[in-house]
């Protein structure tokens, strides 16, 4: 931010001016910014306080500003925008860019700038939309410099000129025959570098892939990531040149992802707006917790399976919460890593043998060594042998319990279609509660009454 101010104090400041009505304070504010970080502060206020600040953006930055905020705020900022300006926030915008918003605009205001726009960049957009959002043909831009590979570097470099600009994020130039077909890449490096009089097939590079246009966008954030790629060529089943996808769209791609799995495991939606009504946030979260409270009923019908034992001893209701938190975090532990390395795909069937064997290992090790621990702090809270030795044991069997499910949870539910993020710890809970309650008290039983 302007004069590398921290970002909560610039958010202070920006309040306080709105509040004391000094608009022209904020408006001056505002042009000292990105407009990434425009977006980031009109998340970070209130919906009153946001509206007017969105009012005061330099309406040259309404369409980049409208990209970087989440899907909840940037709907609530274009119901307050007009015709008129909503086709000039999407004026200058890059065609990928400007199919990510297309479809959320009016549908009057798509059919004008449709309208508006010349035949190729009309059918440049239309490529785009035609793929999946999540998918390399959905992050692809077709604005690239392409050559043919039997012209000299010179005649390259002159054309360049001519040109007057390059697109942003151009570290190479694709090779191409006369019908498109992908042939290579010649990086900026080489061209600026190597004898002039050298053709582009000289010099050119042939191994480099093109990225499938129907690949997943996590799975082309993966090869950004271990390429160290700027930018990439996207190719069709025939090995046409479509376009390229750079790496400012992959850092969102990782954003989003990395956003998901926070998100996810508490059943929130990453495009939540923070700032959201009452009502509305509320109605979402009533169902997240309406399926905790009957997995938690779940948990409690098990413990009423053992009233009569509980009513007798009371020591097993003041330890039970330690065998159910004792699993619960162990189990925790092993889903997280396994979701991780699902989404980095470091698990593949070919492993999940091995993860699952070392996870009991694990699980074995810290239940006895815990088991033994809180064994003797029971023994010696309640003077009762039996009492250490039955939750010592409960411990050891729900924390090797919560290693399986910590694996074979996530597994099942990739396999039968359901994301792991989202349900994995509910259901994870549930099986360690249960298993740790049935064992504990289900051994007093035996062994006490």
């Amino acid at each position: 931010m302007a004069d590398a101010e921290s970002r909560p104090t610039y958010l202070l400041r920006l309040r306080r001016a709105l509040e004391r009505g000094t608009f022209q304070n904020v408006r001056r504010m505002l042009r000292a910014l990105h407009p990434a970080e425009i977006a980031d502060l009109l998340q970070s206020l209130p919906p009153h306080e946001r509206k007017v600040t969105w009012e005061l953006v330099d309406p040259e930055n309404d369409g980049e500003v409208l990209l970087h905020v989440n899907d909840e705020v940037r709907a609530g900022l274009l119901r307050d925008m007009d015709k008129e300006e909503l086709l000039a926030a999407m004026e200058g915008l890059d065609l990928d860019d400007l199919a990510d918003l297309l479809q959320e605009l009016p549908e009057a205001v798509s059919r004008e700038l449709l309208r508006s726009m010349d035949l190729q960049n009309r059918q440049r957009l239309e490529t785009v939309l035609s793929y999946p959002e999540d998918s390399a043909g959905g992050l692809m831009n077709t604005d690239l410099i392409t050559v043919r590979p039997d012209v000299s570097l010179d005649v390259v470099l002159r054309y360049l000129r001519l040109r007057g600009a390059i697109p942003e994020q151009t570290d190479k130039l694709f090779i191409v025959d006369r019908s498109d077909g992908y042939l290579g890449i010649l990086p900026l490096g080489h061209l600026l570098t190597c004898d002039p009089d050298l053709t582009v097939a000289d010099v050119m590079e042939r191994d480099f892939e093109g990225i499938p246009v129907n690949l997943p966008a996590e799975e082309v954030a993966k090869r950004f990531e271990q390429l160290d790629l700027i930018s990439a060529p996207v190719v069709d089943a025939d090995g046409k040149l479509l376009g390229r996808i750079t790496i400012d769209d992959v850092v969102d791609v990782i954003r989003d992802e990395a956003e998901h799995s926070i998100m996810s495991m508490a059943g929130l939606d990453e495009e939540e707006d923070m700032f959201a009504p009452v009502v509305i946030s509320t109605r979402r979260r009533a169902m997240w917790l309406g399926i905790n409270l009957v997995t938690a009923f779940m948990a409690a019908w098990v413990i009423g399976q053992f009233e009569a034992t509980l009513e007798k001893i009371v020591a097993l209701a003041v330890l039970m919460p330690i065998v159910a938190s004792m699993g619960g975090i162990a189990g925790t532990q092993t889903l997280t890593l396994v979701i991780r390395g699902m989404a980095l795909g470091h698990v593949e069937r070919g492993n999940t043998r091995w993860l699952l064997f070392k996870e009991l290992a694990i699980g074995g090790l810290n239940g006895l060594l815990w088991a033994v621990v809180v064994a003797g702090l029971a023994i010696t809270w309640f003077g009762n042998l039996e009492i250490g030795g039955i939750i010592g044991v409960a411990i050891l069997v729900n924390l090797l319990c919560a290693a399986l499910a910590g694996v074979a949870i996530p597994l099942l539910m990739r396999r039968v279609g359901i994301d792991p993020a989202i349900a994995g710890s509910v259901v994870l809970t549930t099986v360690t509660d249960i298993t740790g309650f049935f064992v504990f008290l289900g051994l007093a039983t035996v062994l006490l009454i």
